[in-house]
């Protein structure tokens, strides 16, 4: 599928170039806060300017790219549903610096995003660069889809609002190393609202973080083949009632990786400022492979309360020097944490370490026997949201 994708790489480049300033087929005058409404069925594609709104129960088919430009919002009501078409050309929304999205569902009117073709990778999901902070060389970065500029020192940016909204089979590649997350928040600043979202079924990571102070709670992953959470550049944000849920292998025709990947940088582990979420009741079921569950590695350091982690043969991995030091020297907390087989480190904060915390432990019974069973652990998960 990667080769099928990257052959057109140039040509979707040329189509964005080709619908720069286009707003969409169909544009209404302007209507108030709410900007040009979007008439029902139109094409999304090219670049907005200006406020538009795209109205509730409305449905809109999106072609390649649609960029928010710096000083304009894309308002999306409740109850749209957005289909990526499924050709040579990668869909995804870009927001950038300076720009909004205003994406409010409700439990039962939620926003769907997904594609033509019900298969993971298939487009190429939501990318919004904001002002706040990344640890990235030079204290700016690159969007990895648009080539956006992100970063700052507005740790209190604001991108907009996004709640209850669904994400289908995101994960468009390009090539290894540029890949489509269902949300990628490059640098976003905790004035922007993030609250009851759901990738389902993406090729790559269910939502990452590059850097910024973006808070985020009520968030779900379900059978994304890479990591569900994955964070890097600095993220130091909070993140609250998280749920990532991985089917079988047999089941999906794939392998999932980590539950949660969590880094500093790549490429010099003490960058500051240094990733430091602080995560709050998580419930993290892997799929029973072998592989790690939440890896915390390259200097990452991390507060963890009231998670539980089953179904890896590896559920808490701790990997290089600094982020074992951040463990032992308590810069870093793991407590009220359930995992089922011992940690594993490469250094020197060990398993003897995280059970002598004694809110900690491990127990081989744990586990979930079914997505249901997650949700009936969790009050939250309510209503049509959540597939």
């Amino acid at each position: 599928m990667k080769a099928m994708k990257l052959k057109f790489y140039s040509l979707a480049l040329a189509a964005g170039m080709l619908t720069l300033t286009a707003c969409s087929d169909d544009n209404n005058d302007n209507n108030g806060d709410k900007g040009n409404e979007i008439e029902n069925g139109s094409t999304l594609k090219g670049t907005i300017t200006e406020d538009v709104t795209l109205t509730a129960g409305s449905t809109y088919k999106l072609s390649g790219e649609y960029i928010v430009e710096a000083g304009a919002t894309l308002n999306i009501e409740e109850g749209v549903k957005i289909i990526s078409v499924y050709d040579n050309i990668v869909d995804y929304i870009l927001v950038k610096q300076g720009a909004k999205i205003n994406a409010v569902g409700t439990p039962d009117k939620p926003i769907i995003m997904t594609s033509e073709k019900e298969e993971p990778g298939a487009w190429g999901g939501i990318h919004i660069c904001g002002k706040a902070h990344t640890n990235a060389e030079g204290g700016k970065g690159s969007s990895e889809i648009g080539g956006a500029v992100y970063g700052g020192n507005d740790d209190a940016d604001n991108s907009g609002t996004l709640q209850y909204i669904r994400l289908e089979y995101t994960g468009f590649a390009f090539d290894e190393e540029h890949e489509a997350n269902g949300i990628s928040f490059y640098g976003v600043g905790s004035g922007t609202i993030v609250d009851h979202c759901e990738a389902y079924k993406g090729s790559d990571d269910g939502f990452e973080f590059f850097g910024g102070s973006v808070n985020v709670s009520n968030m779900v992953v379900v059978s994304c083949s890479d990591d569900s959470f994955d964070w890097t550049e600095g993220w130091n944000g909070k993140g609250t009632d998280l749920v990532a849920y991985q089917e079988a292998k047999a089941t999906l025709g794939y392998d999932c990786d980590c539950l949660i990947e969590a880094d500093n940088n790549e490429n010099d582990n003490a960058a500051t400022p240094v990733s430091h979420p602080v995560l709050k009741n998580l419930i993290l079921a892997g799929n029973g492979e072998s592989k790690q569950g939440i890896r915390l590695r390259r200097g990452t350091q991390a507060d963890i309360d009231n998670a539980k982690v089953c179904g890896k043969g590896q559920p808490l991995v701790v990997e290089s020097p600094l982020t074992n030091a951040a463990l032992k020297n308590g810069t870093s907390k793991l407590t009220n944490m359930t995992i089922t087989a011992a940690l594993k480190s490469d250094g020197d904060y060990t398993n003897d370490d995280f059970t002598a915390v004694t809110s900690n432990k491990v127990d081989e019974a744990l586990s979930y026997a079914s997505f249901d069973a997650i949700k009936a652990a969790c009050d939250w998960m309510k209503g049509s949201w959540v597939k």
